[in-house]
Parts: C-alpha cells; sequence; structure tokens
C-alpha cells in the first residue's frame, strides 16, 4: 500500500478490517470486499498487491496506535501507579476508536505468513514489556506489592484487549468510566495491603 493514503484506499482498509473481523480473514475473500466496496475485485490490485498485504497493513497500523498513543501515558511524568492508570485510560481509548483493528491483533496474527507473524508478535511483546517496566518501577517505589510482574502485566491488558469484545459506545459507561474502574480495580490489587486505599 501506498505511503500516502487516497480516500478510496482508506474506504478498503476499513471495509477489509470490518469484514475480517466479522467474517474472519480466510472468510472474507477478494470478491466479497469487491462487492462491499461496489468495486470489480481486479479494481482492487490498484490499491493492494494481495489479501495478506492487507492484513499485515492493519494490524502493523493498529499496533502504531498503541505505541503513539500508550507509550507517552506509561512514559510521562507521574508516580509508577499515575503512569500505569494513564496507561488503562489511553489503551482503552484506542480500543474504543479502533475496536475491529485491535481485535484483529489478537485473533488474527496466526493468518500472517510465519516471518510476518514474527515481527508483529515481536512489536506486540515490545508493548507488553513497557507495561511490566511500569509495574516493576512501581514495586521498586514501594507503591506496588511484590508479585509476579509478568502475570500482573498480562492481567492488566488481557481485560484492556478483551475491552473491544463487549464495549458499546451506546453503552451505560463511557470508555473513561471504564478505564476509571479498571484502574481502581487493578492498581487497588497490586497495592501493598496495608496501604490506604
Amino acid at each position: 500500500m501506498s505511503g500516502t493514503v487516497r480516500p478510496r484506499e482508506a474506504e478498503l482498509v476499513a471495509t477489509a478490517t470490518r469484514l475480517f473481523r466479522e467474517r474472519g480473514f480466510h472468510a472474507t475473500s477478494m470478491q466479497d470486499l469487491g462487492e462491499a466496496l461496489a468495486m470489480n475485485r481486479g479494481s482492487l490490485y490498484h490499491y493492494i498487491s494481495s489479501k495478506d498485504d492487507l492484513l499485515w497493513a492493519i494490524l502493523n497500523r493498529a499496533l502504531d496506535l498503541l505505541e503513539e498513543r500508550v507509550t507517552p501515558a506509561l512514559r510521562g511524568p507521574g508516580t509508577p501507579t499515575q503512569r500505569l492508570a494513564n496507561g488503562i485510560h489511553a489503551h482503552l481509548g484506542v480500543a474504543a476508536d479502533h475496536a475491529h483493528e485491535l481485535s484483529l491483533i489478537q485473533i488474527e496474527l496466526r493468518s500472517l505468513a510465519p516471518q510476518r507473524r514474527a515481527e508483529l508478535i515481536a512489536r506486540r511483546d515490545a508493548y507488553e514489556a513497557k507495561w511490566r517496566e511500569v509495574i516493576a518501577e512501581g514495586i521498586a517505589a514501594g507503591e506496588l506489592r511484590e508479585l509476579d510482574v509478568r502475570l500482573a502485566g498480562i492481567g492488566i491488558l488481557s481485560a484492556c484487549n478483551w475491552f473491544t469484545q463487549w464495549y458499546r459506545p451506546d453503552g451505560p459507561l463511557s470508555h473513561d468510566q471504564i478505564a476509571d474502574a479498571f484502574a481502581d480495580l487493578f492498581l487497588g490489587g497490586l497495592r501493598p495491603r496495608s496501604a490506604d486505599r
């Protein structure tokens, strides 16, 4: 795909993202994409070289969004627990705005060719490591109790990632309200047991 995204190209990416989530990558054909866009299947190749490249671009963009919006929250000013709370807010903000893309990271990484899958797993792991770094800083600062840093990170990110499966923009709580509740739940559970809450 080109560096400058044209309107029709952006429409193709958005449509493919939705169909890949609804039907699954392998169950979505180029014909399906063409019909959804009212385009001849052959015309799609003016914008993409293959369906695999399309998935690759979507998943990379999803990770770009997390890195661009969440990393500054995790590495910005504030105590470790404040930065973790900010990270939860930022991650859920991306998840609320780009639910289909983030869902595809969870369910369609396996559909990539091995080398591409390995590259994205390395990017995902590097993102998760940033969360573990802040948790470890919280332990070192005495804000969080001694615990398994890896499991704590998995717990927080699993909840944040699963959010895309049940969150509804028209639901009773905004994503910011849910982020507040998640931060209270997780950080309350991670604080030293004698700490004031």
